[in-house]
């Protein structure tokens, strides 16, 4: 009988970084790994029922990523760097899901990200929870690897 992976054990590295702590991997949630086919709307002359659909390309929304906030990581390092100073290096990007014995059951391979957003939860002394840090990446496209 199959069962289903879980989806609560992944990593996410970001290739051509060095990595100086292992907590750059960890992040608490990925979003955004979908696509979806792009269609031009033409109304046809004289028929108002209906409006043709052509396709055109795929399309892919931004990754968005989220962890608890690190002082000091290399993924920040380029964040800033794409954002503030627009010194903007696309870097791939592997999202890959995790057995039970830490090995890939499949990978999301993006190819060409950059920063485009990062922001930080809200501060409240009312709450009791964990600061949480957020990265919007824009991509090109991603491919599949299923173990």
């Amino acid at each position: 009988m199959y069962t289903p992976p879980v989806g609560f054990h992944f990593k996410v590295e970001v290739l051509g970084l060095a990595r100086a702590l292992d907590d750059d991997v960890r992040f608490t949630d990925v979003g955004g790994l979908s696509f979806e086919l792009a269609a031009e709307e033409v109304p046809e002359g004289g028929e108002n029922r209906f409006i043709q659909r052509y396709p055109q390309r795929a399309k892919y929304p931004d990754l968005v990523l989220k962890r608890g906030l690190l002082k000091s990581s290399a993924i920040w390092d380029w964040t800033r760097d794409c954002i503030e100073n627009l010194d903007i290096h696309p870097k791939n990007v592997d999202v890959k899901l995790l057995n039970e014995k830490h090995e890939p059951l499949m990978t999301w391979h993006l190819i060409g990200a950059y920063p485009v957003k990062w922001a930080v939860s809200d501060l409240s002394a009312s709450s009791n929870a964990y600061v949480v840090e957020t990265l919007q990446l824009a991509y090109q496209y991603f491919t599949v690897d299923k173990s």
